[in-house]
């Protein structure tokens, strides 16, 4: 009835967050933050989808 964990495609999961996130930050650096704190934001959203995708929370 209900999808098996052994089909998670965890690649996808990461490139889409981090796509996601990454334009956020981009637009966020153009009005003048700093660039590791942006990347460090995008590692952390990467990070949390990819646990909620583990844990089927998405």
């Amino acid at each position: 009835m209900y999808k098996s964990n052994q089909d998670k495609d965890y690649l996808s999961a990461a490139l889409t967050a981090g796509i996601g996130a990454g334009i956020v930050t981009t637009f966020a650096v153009a009005q003048g933050q700093h660039p590791i704190i942006a990347l460090g934001i995008t590692a952390i959203a990467t990070l949390s989808a990819i646990i909620c995708h583990q844990l089927d929370l998405i």
